[in-house]
């Protein structure tokens, strides 16, 4: 059976006497883009820091590769790639000249460095600047090369900070092209509290909250973690929301406007069978009925338990 790229087997931490995280285990095979979601204060960072041998654990133990990471750092390190929220770039070097000394500390041969860093300058789409002064750069472009040194080694796995935070709509889809273009070779762990980039980038999550996993899984999954418990309807000639309110099954009705109606029930199939039912005996006419599924954002305050309205 194949070494998973990363085991982690009841990993906890303190930091004084607050509990970061708690006894966390998991998985993580080779290859896809694993998302790591959570609220502010949810674990992540600690996680993440654990993972990329910043902090070493209170307790429990994590592999990368099959090899210790607290017993052997440095053999686990080579496996590995990180970039920080904050990219740990040198303004005063050119992007080429920041990316051989990347390779450099990260002990590539010499006669290796000049391929490894012009394979990804390509990758990142930033060959065209590497003469460009870093502090010259936009902070999409800075987040590139954040990128680039991170993969200089070419690690098995890669660890990305909040990848995106703070880039606009068009940096943004760029970043997640090159973000899925490095995992078809490897697998990358994305850090974030934003849902709309796991949906976008990621192929499963892993959510904490509290210091503790309360979901993982795929993205299907994930999405439909809270059974749908609404049907969107539309309709000509439509009734009134009590008429609505009184069929069988029907526990709310909302009305969206134009004679649309977001219907909650406690029987999907009852409620669409009256609705049918009702609407050729009374001439509604219906336009489009369709079963409304939660939104990340829904499926996300549940599992935090939190009211995402607070």
């Amino acid at each position: 059976m194949e070494e998973p790229i990363v085991r982690i087997e009841h990993l906890s931490h303190r930091y004084n006497v607050q509990w970061s995280i708690r006894d966390i285990s998991l998985e993580i095979p080779n290859k896809g883009v694993y998302g790591l979601l959570g609220s502010n204060g949810a674990g992540k960072s600690t996680v993440m820091n654990i993972l990329c041998g910043v902090i070493n654990p209170t307790e429990g133990e994590v592999f990368i590769q099959g090899i210790d990471a607290r017993s052997n750092p440095v053999s686990a390190k080579r496996h590995i790639g990180f970039l920080p929220q904050k990219p740990p770039l040198f303004n005063d070097l050119t992007v080429e000249e920041y990316l051989i000394h990347a390779a450099n500390i990260r002990l590539l041969q010499n006669d290796e460095v000049h391929s490894a860093v012009e394979e990804v300058m390509n990758t990142c789409k930033i060959t065209h600047f590497r003469n460009r002064l870093i502090k010259n750069l936009s902070g999409g472009y800075q987040q590139r090369v954040g990128i680039a040194q991170a993969i200089v080694h070419k690690p098995e796995l890669v660890v990305l900070d909040e990848p995106t935070n703070g880039l606009d709509p068009n940096q943004i889809i760029d970043i997640r092209g090159i973000i899925k273009d490095i995992a078809e070779e490897r697998t990358v762990i994305i850090s974030t509290h934003i849902l709309t980039e796991v949906q976008a980038t990621c192929e499963n999550i892993i959510m904490l909250e509290e210091g503790k996993i309360v979901f993982s899984g795929t993205i299907e999954d994930f999405d439909n973690y809270i059974v749908p418990d609404s049907i969107i309807v539309s309709m000509t000639d439509a009734p009134s929301i009590d008429v609505l309110n009184s069929l069988n099954g029907v526990s709310s009705v909302e009305s969206l406007g134009h004679n649309e109606f977001r219907i909650r029930f406690t029987d999907a199939g009852e409620v669409m069978d009256k609705l049918v039912e009702s609407a050729y005996r009374n001439k509604w006419h219906i336009r489009e009925m369709r079963v409304e599924k939660s939104s990340l954002d829904d499926i996300f305050s549940v599992l935090s338990k939190k009211d995402k309205n607070n």
